[in-house]
């Protein structure tokens, strides 16, 4: 029986894998109650901006302008500012996780996410992702979004990596069966226990001492 190849890199998603989606729907919502503005109207010109801000061709105030401030409000830019970074937190057992794994089993790790520049940034610093990722397929930085399959081949190409020796935390099923049919294999995130057994089953795993995580009871 053909033995699987050994993972040696890992690629993930950042929202909603290492942290919280920085402004997604709840955000936004949430910002429109506290600065009290038409949530319908504000929502439409996200929609119609968000993307273009993501692929890095629109600044962090060029999207506010179009979305926020394209009217006098009764606030100011700083203000509104601060609540959008504000709304990113850490998932700290993930985050572990990750950090034991590459330490572990010496692994590629690296960020294919869909992310703003300006919130990128302040997430990288705030949270030191850049301690343990290697290096950050951000759509801002290479003006790809997934779910273009671009994002994954230029991940590979900058990996160096055999696709089928690549495990993708992804929390998106869509983006998840795209990098599957590229050869990389792939675990759909939902939460930590679930994905710490699919790691198990993948040969990747790390002590209950170390992680408390009721799915990792074998040995390495």
């Amino acid at each position: 029986m053909k033995r699987r190849a050994p993972i040696t890199c890992l690629f993930l998603n950042i929202g909603d894998v290492l942290l919280t989606d920085g402004w997604n729907h709840q955000a936004r919502k949430r910002a429109a109650t506290t600065f009290k503005l038409e949530w319908a109207e504000m929502e439409e010109r996200h929609q119609s901006n968000f993307a273009t801000y993501e692929e890095g061709k629109l600044t962090l105030d060029e999207y506010l302008d179009r979305v926020v401030f394209y009217q006098r409000r009764p606030f100011t830019r700083v203000q509104f500012r601060r609540f959008m970074f504000a709304q990113s937190k850490p998932y700290p057992q993930m985050i572990e996780l990750v950090r034991r794994l590459k330490s572990k089993y010496e692994l590629k790790i690296a960020a294919v996410s869909n992310e703003a520049r300006e919130l990128n940034a302040h997430r990288i610093r705030k949270f030191k992702l850049d301690a343990f990722v290697d290096f950050f397929v951000s759509s801002c930085f290479i003006q790809l979004r997934k779910p273009d399959a671009d994002i994954f081949r230029l991940a590979l190409d900058l990996a160096q990596t055999p696709a089928r020796q690549i495990v993708y935390l992804e929390n998106t099923p869509m983006f998840v069966q795209i990098a599957e049919g590229m050869g990389i294999r792939e675990i759909l995130h939902t939460d930590y226990q679930s994905t710490c057994a699919k790691l198990v089953s993948l040969g990747l795993q790390v002590g209950e001492r170390v992680i408390p995580c009721n799915q990792l009871t074998r040995t390495s």
